[in-house]
């Protein structure tokens, strides 16, 4: 039995988010023809209902940075900005379970959210 390390986040529209990372898989052919990567976060906001978050992270945009920085990012680096486009969500969002299941981490994103953690 895998035990799960719950994380607290109080996000801008004055929920209180539970989450915890379940995962990720790579998916072939995603949107803009190349593969992604699938992170998926169960979250919940009331401690009653718990709902699954994918957040999509596309080669395509990975390669943008990679070509602008001249490296590519490491996987802990990756999981960073994920975890920041899910705060991203949890500030901006009214309703995570309606309307933030899917989420997309693309290009200018991903430069954004890896600037503000200081990744260059």
């Amino acid at each position: 039995m895998t035990v799960r390390r719950m994380k607290t986040y109080a996000g801008g529209q004055g929920y209180v988010y539970q989450y915890y990372f379940v995962g990720k898989r790579a998916l072939p052919g995603g949107k803009g023809g190349g593969g992604e990567t699938e992170y998926i976060f169960d979250v919940t906001s009331d401690r009653k209902i718990t709902f699954a978050v994918s957040i999509f992270l596309s080669e395509q945009a990975l390669g943008r940075w990679s070509a602008s920085h001249g490296r590519t990012l490491t996987e802990a680096e990756q999981y960073g900005a994920v975890k920041m486009r899910l705060f991203q969500a949890f500030d901006e969002i009214e309703d995570m379970r309606s309307e933030g299941r899917e989420l997309r981490l693309d290009a200018a994103t991903l430069e954004a959210v890896l600037k503000s953690l200081g990744i260059d």
